[in-house]
C-alpha cells in the first residue's frame, strides 16, 4: 500500500491570475499554508509576501510605538524619570520587539501571534510603582507564569471553555470602551488648542470612509487610508504638527538601564521586589486568555473554513510572549507583553497569515526606532486614534455582534458586559464563564456536554484565584485590599 504524500505549500501555490478574484486567491493561500513549529519557515517555500501584508505591518507599527510609549510614560511619571527616558526606551523596545518578531512569528514559530503590549495592564502600573514594585521583577514573574500556562496548554483550555456568548460580549465591551475612549481623547486633544471642531470633522470623515470601504468590500484598507485622511484633514484645518525626534540609537546595554544612576535608576531587584509584584503578575497573565481568545476568534470569523492551520495557536503565542517578556525585561525594556492586537486584527481583515506581515512589521519597527521621525507621526493624536478605532476597536465590535447573532448567546453577552463594567474585563470574563458553563445562563446543551471538570472545577477555580489576586491589591470596588501593604496605598 502506497503512503499518501501531502503536498507542500510551494507545490499547492497557484498564481493570483488563476483565480477569478483577489479574495479567492487570498483564501486559497490561507487554506494551503502549512506552518512548521520550531523549524525554519522560509519565504516562497512556506509563505509569500503580498502587498496586503503592508496593512497589518503599518497598523502594528503605529500601535507598538503608541502602546510602549504609554507603558514607559506610566512608569516615568511616578518614578520621576525624565521625558528622555520615554523616548529612548521606546526606541530600545522597538529594536527588541523586532528581533523576536523575526525569530519567532516570522521564521520559527509562525503559529504564534506577535508578542505585543499588554494594554489593559497600563492603568495598574502606578499602583505597582506606589507599592514599591520593580519593573524587572514584574516582567520576570509575568514571563514565568506565562511560560507555565503555555506549556501546560492552559490557554487553549480556557479558550475551549469560553462560550460564544461570553467571548462575544467580551469583544463588544472592549470594542465599545476602546472606541469611546479614543473619541474622547481626540476631542480632548483638539480642545487643547481651541479647535474642537477638528476632532468632529476627522471622526465624521472616518465614519464615511469606513462605510464606503465596507460597501466596496475593501475594509482592509481602513487603517492606511483612515490614517492618511485623518492626518491630512487635521493638518489642513490647522492642527499643530512638527517632526521632533531625530535619527539615532538608544543605549543598548542592560547595565545602563538597570543602573543606580542611569536608565531606570532603580538598580537590580531584590527578593522583596518579587513578593510585591506577585499578585499583579498573576493578574497580568490571567488577562492573556480573554485577550488571545478574542484575537483567535477574529481569525476564525474572517478566514475561510479550511484555513485552520493559519490560525494563531493560543499556547504557542503564550510561550512566545513569555520568552519575549523575559528577554525584554532583562535587557531593560519597559514593555509588558500580550498578543499584538493592532497587528492580528488588521491581518485577519486583510486575510493574511502571520509570517510575512510579521517580518514587515519588524522592518518597520526598526526603521521607526532608528529614523525617529515616523515615531512623531505615529503618536500624533488624529493618526493614532483613527488607527486604533478602525484597525482594532470597530472590528472587535463587529466580531462581537457576529458571535452573539446565533444561538442562546445574548444572555451571556449581556452579563459579561455588565460584570466587566463592575470591575474589569478579567472579572467579567471569569464570572460569566462560570455562570455560562454551569448552565445558569446561555446554552444549557453546551453546558451539559462539558463534563464536571469543565463545567464546575476549572471555571470555579479560575474565578476564585482571579478574585483573590484582584482583592489582594484592592481592585474589587468598595472592598479594601486583602494584603495590609496594599491597604495603605
Amino acid at each position: 500500500m502506497s503512503e499518501t504524500i501531502e503536498k507542500s505549500y510551494s507545490q499547492l501555490h497557484k498564481p493570483a491570475s488563476d483565480f477569478a478574484t483577489r479574495e479567492a486567491y487570498l483564501d486559497h493561500e490561507l487554506e494551503i499554508l502549512q506552518p512548521k513549529r520550531w523549524r525554519a519557515n522560509l519565504p516562497l517555500r512556506d509563505f509569500r509576501f503580498e502587498w496586503e501584508d503592508l496593512i497589518p505591518a503599518f497598523a502594528g507599527t503605529i500601535g507598538k510605538v503608541v502602546m510602549v510609549g504609554a507603558v514607559a510614560a506610566a512608569f516615568a511619571g511616578p518614578l520621576g524619570l525624565p521625558e528622555g527616558f520615554i523616548l529612548e526606551n521606546v526606541r530600545y523596545e522597538l529594536l527588541i520587539a523586532s528581533l523576536f518578531i523575526l525569530l519567532l512569528s516570522g521564521f520559527f514559530l509562525p503559529t504564534a501571534n506577535l508578542p505585543g503590549t499588554h494594554g489593559p495592564l497600563i492603568p495598574l502600573i502606578p499602583v505597582v510603582v506606589a507599592a514599591g514594585g520593580h519593573p524587572l521583577a514584574f516582567g520576570i514573574l509575568i514571563a514565568l507564569f506565562g511560560f507555565i500556562l503555555g506549556i501546560t496548554k492552559g490557554g487553549s483550555l480556557m479558550a475551549k471553555l469560553t462560550g460564544n456568548g461570553v467571548c462575544g460580549g467580551l469583544l463588544l465591551y472592549l470594542g465599545f470602551i476602546g472606541t469611546t475612549g479614543q473619541v474622547k481623547k481626540l476631542f480632548d486633544w483638539a480642545g487643547g488648542f481651541g479647535m474642537p471642531h477638528i476632532a468632529f470633522v476627522v471622526i465624521l470623515g472616518t465614519i464615511v470612509l469606513y462605510a464606503l470601504l465596507e460597501h466596496w468590500q475593501k475594509r482592509w484598507l481602513a487603517v492606511p487610508l483612515g490614517c492618511l485622511l485623518a492626518g491630512v484633514t487635521a493638518f489642513v484645518l490647522g492642527a499643530p504638527f512638527s517632526f521632533k525626534t531625530a535619527p539615532g540609537l538608544p543605549p543598548m546595554s542592560p547595565s545602563y538601564w538597570w543602573g543606580e544612576n542611569t536608565g531606570w535608576m532603580l538598580g537590580w531587584p531584590t527578593a522583596d521586589s518579587f513578593l510585591v509584584v506577585f499578585p499583579f503578575a498573576v493578574l497580568a497573565v490571567a488577562m492573556w486568555s480573554p485577550d488571545f481568545l478574542g484575537h483567535q476568534v477574529f481569525q476564525k470569523l474572517s478566514y475561510p473554513e479550511k484555513a485552520e492551520k493559519a490560525h494563531m495557536n493560543i499556547d504557542d503565542t503564550m510561550v512566545s510572549c513569555a520568552v519575549r517578556q523575559a528577554a525584554g525585561s532583562f535587557l531593560g525594556g519597559a514593555n509588558f507583553t500580550s498578543s499584538w492586537g493592532t497587528y492580528i486584527v488588521p491581518a485577519s481583515i486583510a486575510k493574511r497569515p502571520i509570517p510575512a506581515g510579521a517580518i514587515l512589521t519588524a522592518l518597520f519597527c526598526i526603521t521607526a526606532g532608528i529614523w525617529g521621525y515616523p515615531m512623531d507621526l505615529a503618536v500624533w493624536q488624529p493618526v493614532l486614534s483613527v488607527a486604533l478605532v478602525v484597525g482594532v476597536y470597530i472590528p472587535l465590535l463587529e466580531a462581537g455582534m457576529e458571535m452573539t447573532r446565533k444561538g442562546k448567546t445574548t444572555q451571556s453577552a449581556a452579563i459579561v458586559v455588565f460584570s466587566s463594567a463592575l470591575v474589569n474585563p478579567v472579572f467579567g470574563w471569569s464570572l460569566t464563564m462560570l455562570l455560562d458553563n454551569l448552565g445558569l445562563i446561555g446554552c444549557k446543551e453546551r453546558s451539559a456536554g462539558l463534563g464536571f471538570v469543565g463545567r464546575v472545577i476549572v471555571p470555579a477555580a479560575g474565578f476564585v484565584i482571579l478574585c483573590a489576586a484582584m482583592g489582594a491589591v484592592g481592585m474589587l470596588p468598595g472592598i479594601p485590599a486583602f494584603l495590609p501593604h496594599f491597604r495603605q496605598l
